[in-house]
């Protein structure tokens, strides 16, 4: 297997003005030698990286970006709010510099108070959080990475990366009872949403990759925001808009392991001033998943928030259509997380439109689930995550639509192992390419949590699961059974696993015609060149 045969080249990521290629040695768009680890939920996630900032100490350095950042939210247990903990290590010496998304009004159920609230309460203690608003017109600022570095002890230098933001609700496990921080959510989910997501801690070259992306951010010189408002909040609020010089960025940390790993990204064709390091935007996420889908043969098993969008399943479809031994597994939410007569109807259209696409491509090889916990809530998916042969890995913050592969600035990284699964199904796509044993592992410890390997009756624990067409037919005896339990009064034991089939509800022509405008406007917008989105390029 080539590199080259999954992952973009240069040439491939189209983004001339980023320093992320040009910065290795060997000319690679790539770093080999690491050692990646997902970390599935957030109490995984949250537990670990309290451990990781509490053993920094003066001269160590933690970088952030963030959608959303609730400074109470706790990391594990009492004593762990999360700006209680970076403000801590601020005190002790060690530089704190973070980026978080300015966001849209309270009253918009967004996040502008709490991201305002951790910065001040960060830059009290001697760091420096900026909100950041350098983004399109109804866009967000979507990345969440922390990046930790320590100049005498490179052996601890980790990067994380993924779905999790720093936040209320993130912080589940995989019992799945939702965390006892809470944000506002449909009513479906209960009064405390149970949670399901995915982060990646990556130790070894690649840490430097994902701290070059933060850099590119931090010392882009354009102000934060454009809007006069926000400038007279900004000045009313004494708010920190300039921001501070970093240390020169360390050499990489050493090889240490057998992944490669390719950071990819989203930055919008942004309005008027273009980011200087992407002045045409970066779709590498997208392109990204068009190389290495046109690779499927076997089998993509696929966690997403949203999979929406048309203009982006079509190449799923495609995969599809062209070969007929594919199969697509879909884990997704099995209800949006707004409720409202005006905003579910705008939030299904786009994967009610979506799956038809899906489903006229690949019919009964197409197979769409939502998650539920022992005592039968539903669990809100968040990851975002996709296996392809049991080759190709990607987990970053980025979902499957438009949004994501143009509009917002989305981080993901690809993950290729170079040490070979000798289990059984040594081939899954039939090229050669052989089963790697990062993706396998990833895909199998998804599945197995939720078809309940462990669970009394549980009939699929084992490596059987390597083997796509069982997995595939797992799945939905799984679903089949748990979902026959309820239609029929949930009488007897309960069946083992959380997986139930996607239903999606009944949308007439007229609603969807109504509901498509808003969504192409403000669900899911288009961040490409006018260029691109006439021929629906990436």
């Amino acid at each position: 297997m080539k590199h080259s045969d999954w992952m973009l080249t240069v040439r491939e990521r189209g983004n001339d003005a980023t320093r992320l290629d040009r910065r290795h040695a060997d000319g690679a768009p790539w770093t080999t030698g690491n050692d990646v680890r997902p970390l599935v939920h957030g109490a995984a996630y949250f537990a670990e990286l309290l451990r990781a900032i509490r053993a920094q100490r003066a001269g160590d350095l933690l970088l952030f970006t963030d959608w959303r950042g609730d400074p109470d939210e706790r990391l594990d247990g009492s004593d762990s709010e999360i700006g209680d903990v970076l403000s801590e290590a601020a005190e002790r010496g060690v530089i704190v510099k973070g980026l978080v998304w300015r966001s849209h009004l309270d009253k918009f159920q967004f996040s502008e108070t709490e991201n305002r609230h951790l910065g001040e309460e960060l830059e009290a203690a001697g760091a420096e959080c900026l909100l950041d608003m350098r983004v399109r017109p109804g866009g967000s600022h979507h990345q969440k990475l922390v990046v930790l570095r320590h100049p005498d002890r490179p052996d601890l230098d980790v990067a994380y990366v993924g779905g999790i933001d720093l936040c209320h609700s993130r912080n589940d496990d995989a019992s799945h009872h939702g965390d006892p921080q809470t944000l506002p959510f449909a009513t479906a989910y209960g009064p405390r949403p149970p949670w399901h997501d995915v982060q990646l801690a990556l130790r070894g070259p690649a840490v430097g990759d994902i701290e070059l992306v933060f850099r590119e951010r931090w010392e882009d010189p354009s102000p934060l925001s454009r809007s006069p408002l926000v400038r007279l909040r900004e000045l009313a609020h004494h708010e920190d808009t300039e921001a501070g010089a970093l240390p020169p960025q360390l050499p990489d940390p050493p090889p240490r392991g057998s992944h490669t790993v390719q950071v990819l990204r989203t930055y919008p064709n942004r309005l008027l001033n273009g980011y200087p390091f992407a002045p045409d935007g970066e779709r590498s996420i997208a392109r990204g998943y068009l190389k290495a889908l046109r690779r499927a043969r076997s089998l993509i098993y696929l966690e997403d928030q949203y999979l929406w969008s048309p203009n982006v399943v079509g190449s799923f479809a495609k995969a599809l259509s062209d070969n007929p031994d594919l199969r697509l597994i879909a884990v997704i939410p099995s209800f949006p997380e707004q409720d409202g007569r005006l905003a579910l109807p705008v939030n299904l259209v786009g994967r009610v439109t979506a799956l038809d696409e899906l489903r006229r491509a690949g019919g009964s090889r197409v197979a769409v689930y939502g998650l539920e916990n022992p005592t039968g809530t539903p669990v809100y998916v968040h990851a975002k995550v996709c296996v392809i042969d049991d080759v190709w890995a990607s987990v970053g913050s980025d979902n499957v639509n438009l949004r994501s592969w143009t509009h917002d600035s989305e981080l993901s990284c690809v993950v290729l192992d170079d040490d070979v699964d000798e289990r059984p199904h040594h081939d899954p796509g039939g090229l050669g390419d052989r089963a790697r044993r990062f993706a396998r592992d990833l895909r199998l410890e998804l599945s197995r949590e939720h078809l309940g390997a462990g669970e009394p009756g549980a009939p699929y624990a084992g490596d059987e699961l390597c083997d796509p067409r069982t997995a595939f037919d797992a799945f939905a005896a799984s679903a089949a059974a748990l979902d026959a339990w309820h239609d029929g009064g949930r009488r007897g034991p309960r069946p083992p696993g959380r997986v139930r089939a996607y239903r999606p509800p009944d949308m007439s022509r007229l609603a969807r015609a109504l509901s498509m405008p808003l969504y192409r406007l403000l669900v899911d917008p288009d961040g490409r060149p006018a260029r691109l989105r006439r021929h629906n390029a990436f």
